[in-house]
C-alpha cells in the first residue's frame, strides 16, 4: 500500500453568529445537540447524566418493533390481558383488530401506553421479553448509560438513560425508514381514530422531521427531535426541560448556522490511480464511493490521508474496493470513505502473468 497525506483548507465562511457559543444555554437537566450524519456532538450540558425518560422511550419501542415485526400491515386482535396502562391511551379495547403499523402511529403520534404494550406482547409474547430486546438493542447501539424497564416510559428505579445515548438511538431511528416516516407524520387517520402527532416542533419548526415527546412529574418535559436543512440534518435532545420548544428551536438554529456541513468530496471524485496486472488495462481510477460532509465551524480544517494499493490484480469490477479517504480534525478521524475502481478491468487471458504461465503458455503453442 502506498500513502500520502494532503491538508484540506476546508474553512467554514466567517460571519457573526446568530447565538455565539458562550450565550447557548438551556432551561435543561440535560441537553445534547448532535449531527446525524457524522455523529459530532455540537453542544452538549450533562450528557451522561442517567435521568428517567418518559415517553420518548417509545422511540425505542417502535424501532424494535420495525425491526422484529415481520409484517407490520398483519392485524392483529387486542387481548384483555394487554390492557390497563397507566397514562396516556388511544383506549384500545378487547377483541378489537388494528394492524401492528396502526398501533405504531398511536404510540409515536398519541403516545398510547396501551398501544406500547400491545405492540410489546405482540411482537415478544410479553412485555418482559420485549424489554430485553429493548436492551439488547441499547447495548448494540453503544448506549451504555440506558436501561430498559417498560415499552412505555413510566417510571421505573431501572428505567433510565442520557441525552447522548438518546441521540444515539434517535440517529439509528432516524435511518430505519418506517419510525423515521411515521415520527414525521403530523397526523393520520387509523379506523375510527386520528392520531395528532404531540410535537408542536413539526409545524413550528422549519425542517423539522419529527421524533417523540413525553412527560411525567417525577421525569419533567423530555424532548428528541430533529430537523433538516440543506442536506444536514440535527439532533436535539432535552431531559427535564419546562420550556423544551424554544430551546430545541435555539439549538437546531445554532447547529445549523454554526456548523453548516461542508462536502469533503463527491461520490466518483477521482483520489488517484492504481496499476493493473493481468490486464490490457494498465491502471484503473480510484474514486470515492459516496459523498462525504462533516459540520465544521468558523476556521476548523480537515487534513485527510489517502491510503491506496500499490497494484491490482485482473480482473478488477468497477466498484471493487482499492483503499480509503480518512479526514481528521486535530489529529482525530472524524470521517472516511471506501475508494473503489471506477472502471472494469477484464483479465486478458492471452497475456502470461508469471514465469510459468510463460513456460506453459511457449511449450502449449508448439
Amino acid at each position: 500500500m502506498r500513502r500520502f497525506a494532503a491538508l484540506f483548507a476546508i474553512f467554514a465562511a466567517v460571519s457573526a453568529l446568530t447565538v455565539p457559543t458562550h450565550a447557548v444555554s438551556t432551561h435543561a437537566s440535560s441537553a445534547i445537540l448532535m449531527d446525524a450524519g457524522s455523529g459530532r456532538v455540537l453542544y452538549e450540558q450533562a450528557p451522561h447524566e442517567k435521568r428517567l425518560i418518559a415517553s420518548t422511550t417509545k422511540l425505542m419501542t417502535a424501532l424494535v418493533t420495525a425491526e422484529n415485526c415481520a409484517d407490520l400491515d398483519q392485524e392483529i386482535e387486542i387481548r384483555g390481558e394487554w390492557l390497563g396502562a397507566e397514562g396516556s391511551s388511544i383506549y384500545l379495547k378487547a377483541g378489537e383488530k388494528i394492524t401492528v403499523r396502526g398501533l405504531l402511529y398511536g404510540l409515536l403520534l398519541q403516545s398510547g401506553n396501551d398501544a406500547a404494550t400491545a405492540i410489546a406482547c405482540h411482537v415478544a409474547g410479553s412485555e418482559g421479553q420485549f424489554v430485553a430486546l429493548m436492551n439488547q438493542k441499547a447495548a448494540e447501539l453503544g448506549m451504555a448509560d440506558t436501561s430498559f424497564a417498560n415499552a412505555c416510559g413510566l417510571n421505573h428505579e431501572n428505567h433510565y438513560s442520557t441525552a447522548y445515548d438518546m441521540a444515539l438511538l434517535a440517529r439509528a431511528c432516524l435511518q430505519n425508514e418506517t419510525v423515521a416516516a411515521i415520527c414525521a407524520t403530523k397526523s393520520v387517520t387509523v379506523g375510527t381514530r386520528t392520531f395528532v402527532n404531540h410535537n408542536k416542533l413539526l409545524t413550528r419548526y422549519e425542517g423539522c422531521v419529527g421524533m417523540k415527546t413525553g412527560f411525567t412529574e417525577k421525569a419533567g418535559r423530555t424532548l428528541v427531535s430533529a430537523a433538516a436543512r440543506d442536506g444536514q440534518t440535527l439532533i436535539c435532545v432535552t431531559l427535564n426541560d419546562g420550556d423544551d420548544w424554544n430551546d430545541h428551536a435555539k439549538l437546531l438554529d445554532y447547529g445549523f448556522e454554526t456548523f453548516p456541513r461542508r462536502e469533503l468530496c463527491a461520490a466518483g471524485e477521482v483520489f488517484g490511480t492504481v496499476a493493473v496486472s493481468g490486464s490490457l488495462l494498465p491502471q484503473i481510477t480510484a474514486v470515492a464511493a459516496s459523498d462525504v460532509g462533516f459540520p465544521l465551524s468558523g476556521g476548523e480544517e480537515l487534513t485527510v490521508d489517502v491510503e491506496l494499493a500499490d497494484r491490482a490484480e485482473a480482473p478488477v469490477a468497477a466498484g471493487d474496493r482499492l483503499g480509503e479517504a480518512v479526514w481528521s480534525l486535530d489529529g482525530r478521524p472524524v470521517a472516511q470513505v471506501d475508494l473503489v475502481s471506477a472502471q472494469t478491468a477484464a483479465l486478458d487471458v492471452y497475456r502470461p502473468t508469471t514465469f510459468w504461465d510463460r513456460v506453459r503458455t511457449f511449450f502449449g503453442a508448439q
